[in-house]
């Protein structure tokens, strides 16, 4: 005869910890598709005349790749 031992896991406390691990984890990929860092260090690896012809000044490219975030 063979006997068989089911041990659940799962508890109030293991399901709270990962729904709030689903949580960060939602917040992680929002800040990630928020983080404009690659924009900004692309531009700000071009010349100044090639970002003149683009319209930009240097001092003008944290404005430009946020303004639909910013309202100056």
């Amino acid at each position: 005869m063979a006997y068989t031992a089911h041990h659940d896991t799962f508890t109030p406390t293991t399901g709270f910890k990962a729904f709030l691990a689903r949580i960060g984890a939602a917040f992680a990929r929002y800040a990630e598709r928020q983080s404009r860092s690659d924009q900004i260090a692309k531009l700000d690896a071009l010349s100044d005349a090639e970002l003149a012809k683009l319209g930009l000044t240097r001092d003008g490219i944290v404005h430009h790749v946020f303004r639909d975030k910013m309202y100056v």
